[in-house]
């Protein structure tokens, strides 16, 4: 569920949780009845770790001024392929890759 913010003239502001996705232009105000706009605000990323504002930027960044691949990676460097086993015995039954 999502937070969305409606502003009423007579009330004033107060919050709608709806469904990502799913805003309407416009309610009813929960007080007077009247119609109430939909605000438009500033998401709250000040809230956010660290790690997660770090990726954000970084993607902003690779928006504007991708990173360039300028090599090819060494051909020594491939990782070996690891068998994955699982412990539901229905799936011992099908083929091996």
């Amino acid at each position: 569920m999502a937070t969305f913010q409606y502003r009423c003239r007579q009330d004033g502001d107060f919050d709608v949780q709806r469904p990502i996705g799913t805003p309407a232009g416009a309610v009813h105000c929960p007080s007077c009845g009247g119609d109430a706009v939909r605000v438009f605000t500033a998401p709250m990323l000040s809230l956010a770790s660290r790690d997660r504002m770090a990726v954000i930027d970084r993607a902003e960044q690779s928006r504007d001024e991708p990173e360039v691949v300028t090599s090819l990676p060494p051909t020594g460097h491939r990782r070996p392929r690891v068998a994955s086993v699982s412990a539901n015995p229905a799936l011992a039954r099908l083929p091996k890759p």
